[in-house]
């Protein structure tokens, strides 16, 4: 029976982390509640190790984080700020998921190094187009001299939209989603009713071939078909 309890409390845990509050979420519940500290140490842990679990919601961060760099950026310049200036302010008024990866590009910021370079290096393959936008519309506006400000407002309003679209996506998948979790839960609930009668479902699967092979094969079904469901619900979101 302890070792029911056991795979009850380890399938529990699992959904909660895989249904669990994306990195976005808490990011938009951040920013809604301006007296919290922007600082805040656990805050920043949880939202960074959030993010390394979850690859998709990871790239969300990536985005969130950019469209408020972008925002900062160009309330910065529309304040009269020089770019460099700007750019630096706006690089520590923001949380990324990974600030290590953006110090490269406040080094070129603040020494007048190649900034356009900086962010293409330091984008990330998934969730780092804003950056890369960015890096476009800083080399056309020190290049040619277009309105800085106003490009960047545009980034920054592109980002809006792409998020917004995608979150109305990920609502909309919701619904299949948690009736594909609830299937692959289902299998635990079975075994939790066996053990309840007394039938010792865990013996005959840990206990013998045929069960260890049932046990195998159920699990690989079930891991494909969860597998399956996340792998379209991302494309769709991509």
């Amino acid at each position: 029976m302890n070792s029911v309890l056991l795979a009850a409390s380890s399938t529990a845990l699992a959904v909660w982390l895989w249904t669990g509050p994306d990195v976005a979420t808490v990011r938009l519940n951040r920013l809604q509640r301006p007296s919290q500290s922007r600082t805040d140490p656990s805050r920043h842990f949880l939202v960074g190790l959030l993010a390394r679990l979850r690859p998709g919601r990871r790239a969300d961060a990536w985005r969130q984080a950019t469209t408020e760099l972008c925002q900062s950026l160009s309330a910065e310049l529309s304040a009269g700020r020089t770019p460099s200036e700007a750019l630096t302010g706006a690089l520590a008024a923001v949380d990324f998921p990974d600030p290590d990866a953006l110090r490269q590009v406040a080094a070129a910021a603040r020494d007048g190094g190649d900034v356009p370079a900086a962010l293409l290096s330091a984008a990330p393959a998934e969730g780092g187009e804003g950056l890369r936008r960015l890096a476009a519309c800083w080399e056309v506006g020190t290049t040619v001299g277009a309105g800085m400000a106003a490009l960047i407002d545009r980034v920054a309003q592109t980002q809006r939209a792409a998020q917004a679209h995608r979150q109305d996506v990920a609502s909309q998948l919701a619904g299949p989603r948690t009736t594909a979790r609830m299937l692959a839960v289902l299998p635990v609930l079975g075994l939790l009713m066996a053990g309840a009668l007394n039938m010792r479902p865990l013996d005959f699967l840990f206990g013998s071939l045929p069960g260890v092979m049932c046990l195998m094969a159920g699990t690989g079904l079930d891991a494909c078909g969860l597998w399956w469901t996340h792998r379209m619900a991302t494309k769709a979101l991509t």
